[in-house]
């Protein structure tokens, strides 16, 4: 008897059917899906005119007898479940068994498959739906299925493809998506019987993701050692600070093996990075989560690729955990401009001669900004400086500070202070010799491995940005009262939500109560709000809450308007420094939590490493 059977009537009726077939790349991704199912170790695909006039995938795979390469072509026939126990924990890519049906219906389709341990094979001709012919043939173990002619039989739905290399392009991102995810599988692609490409086998997912987006971008990928929080894994490789694409197109997660899109995976990703990226920019991540597949539905959509877990949270926490802890321990260097492996070896580590005469930067710049000092004159101490100064940063992160526990690790948020080892391997001040300022902006400095260009501004930026958020989580947002309190109405949902978060207000500088009904009395703003709109505020405030998890700080949603203050007050582009002025910011800049970005997630440190340098002059082929 075959594996393959039909799916009871009462089962089938709960699987999420519907069309499967839109486009050539539809057909790649279900017949590929099926090679990986099969166990298959070689994976080839042939496409003619952008997968329109031929699609063939030919595998290695446990192939079929002849009862289920027939059986296979019936609606609602699989082999890989059977049960409604089995749909509520799916391990296989595939299971609805509507794929190849589908397929054969709208193409000219010829299927050959045989056992390893069959003496032949079986070859089944479908046209339009219809079987054609049967028999017998000699074909290597595992499967080979020819789709020709995409939907000539309904010229309804073949006159909305797109152009050839645009219907190709979507088949080829089909494909490299799925060679992603499974790196030991051999994987090719021949277009127009010109090789595209070839993936041989690895155990290395780095080196599987730069055979396909290329060696320098992988090898400036950050590694997520496997970490595991509430029972979800977390592994894969993540883009460093300002790393940014326009679109999703490089930011891929994969689950359970599977490619999935889900909110809660971009909002746990965007909270991870946090300040290190861009606004309306996207990270690249390749990333693998792994769960218990019954803690997630995958019986969605027909496409399979829209997915809900049964903890979404969990999932969003685990994310930004991963992230977080991978940006701090693996951002030791300066960000690469170009010729950056990843691998260098952080320099020994030396000791930090601080400067006790010099009071700190923050102090100094507004200082002489408002007095109008000229550049060389070193202004006296000032009592109450605008912001905390760095030693009382330091004093602060020598007090302990509670980290969260998740599973086999501990996750420490952004403001806890870095172990000692880490500590040790984050770059001082004095390996660095400061050479001069080019444009008035960009301060040039020697290090062991090459050229540094430290961006002023931005490294001011990111220095009061954690000092005044650091105050802020220690004293709370300065708050002004209104003279006549503002009375918002929000519809009951919205009321509810506020009402739990009152206390997370207050720390914001946001003074509300309940005013009866769904309205609230709101009578003090903080301080730095420049908005002549606090519903508008109110709004965002409601809408970052509702998106946010146990991991975020109650001051997490205050963070965009100290961003925005800090760029008011930090040193800009055509401001001249002292030479004693820019050691300082250099030291003030290497000891913050997440030294290579402002809080605009722009880099505040680019390096050019001597192997770059020796290329562009001709010394190194």
């Amino acid at each position: 008897m075959g594996k393959i059977r039909l799916l009871p009537e009462a089962l089938a009726s709960q699987v999420a059917a519907g069309e499967v077939v839109e486009r050539p790349a539809s057909v790649v991704k279900e017949l590929v899906e099926n090679s990986i199912d099969a166990g298959a170790t070689t994976i080839e695909i042939r496409v003619q005119r952008g997968g329109i006039a031929l699609i063939r995938v030919t595998d290695d795979g446990s192939g079929m007898n002849r009862d289920d390469a027939l059986m296979c072509l019936e609606r609602n026939a699989t082999s890989k479940i059977r049960t409604k126990e089995d749909l509520a924990a799916i391990l296989t890519l595939g299971f609805r068994g509507e794929a190849m049906p589908s397929i054969a219906s709208v193409s000219k389709f010829r299927l050959t498959t045989r056992e390893p341990d069959a003496l032949t094979g079986t070859e089944v001709i479908v046209n339009g739906g219809r079987i054609a012919s049967v028999k017998d043939c000699g074909e290597p173990p595992g499967t080979q299925i020819e789709v020709r002619s995409l939907f000539y039989n309904l010229p309804a739905r073949r006159k909305f493809l797109r152009t050839e290399t645009t219907e190709y392009s979507h088949l080829e991102q089909v494909i490299k998506t799925q060679a992603i995810a499974h790196e030991k599988i051999r994987f090719s692609l021949v277009r127009d019987e010109r090789l595209a490409f070839q993936l041989p086998a690895t155990t290395s997912l780095r080196e599987r993701i730069g055979g396909l987006v290329g060696e320098d971008l992988a090898g400036r990928l950050l590694e997520i050692e496997p970490t595991t929080h509430k029972n979800v894994t977390i592994r894969g490789f993540i883009g460093p600070p300002g790393m940014g694409r326009s679109d999703k197109r490089q930011q891929l997660s994969f689950l359970n093996g599977r490619p999935v899109e889900a909110a809660i995976i971009s909002r746990g990703l965007r909270e991870g990075y946090h300040t290190a990226l861009m606004k309306g920019q996207y990270p690249v991540t390749f990333l693998f989560i792994e769960t218990d597949p019954s803690a997630v539905d995958v019986n969605v959509h027909p496409a399979k690729r829209e997915v809900r877990f049964h903890d979404g949270f969990a999932v969003q926490d685990a994310i930004i955990g991963a992230v977080q802890l991978t940006l701090r321990e693996r951002m030791t260097r300066p960000v690469s401009g170009v010729g950056f492996t990843g691998n260098t070896p952080a320099p020994e580590p030396r000791s930090l001669i601080v400067q006790d005469e010099l009071l700190p930067a923050h102090d100094r710049y507004q200082l002489r900004k408002d007095r109008g000092d000229s550049p060389k004159t070193d202004p006296a101490p000032v009592q109450q400086p605008l912001f905390t100064t760095l030693e009382r940063q330091r004093a602060e992160a020598t007090s302990p500070v509670p980290a969260t526990e998740v599973g086999q690790v501990t996750y420490p948020t952004l403001s806890d202070p870095l172990p000692a080892a880490l500590v040790d391997q984050k770059p001082k001040a004095v390996d660095y010799r400061i050479i001069g300022v080019l444009g008035k902006l960009y301060v040039l400095l020697e290090g062991k491995e090459g050229l540094v260009l430290m961006d002023q501004h931005a490294a001011h930026e990111r220095v009061l940005f954690e000092e005044m958020k650091r105050r802020m989580e220690t004293e709370g947002v300065p708050s002004q009262r209104l003279l006549t309190p503002i009375m918002v109405d929000l519809p009951p949902r919205d009321f509810d939500l506020i009402s739990r978060n009152l206390e997370t207000l207050n720390k914001l500088g946001l003074s509300a109560e309940p005013f009866g009904g769904n309205t609230l009395k709101i009578d003090a703003l903080p301080v730095f709000l420049k908005s002549d709109d606090p519903e508008s505020f109110l709004n965002d405030v409601i809408n970052e809450i509702r998106s946010s998890s146990d991991r975020m700080s109650a001051l997490r949603l205050g963070e965009d308007m100290i961003a925005t203050t800090v760029c008011r007050h930090a040193v800009k582009a055509n401001d001249p420094l002292h030479e004693k002025e820019l050691q300082k910011l250099l030291e003030d800049l290497l000891v913050c939590d997440m030294a290579y970005c402002c809080p605009h997630g722009r880099p505040t440190l680019i390096q050019i490493n001597y192997a770059e340098l020796e290329r562009k002059f001709g010394r190194r082929a």
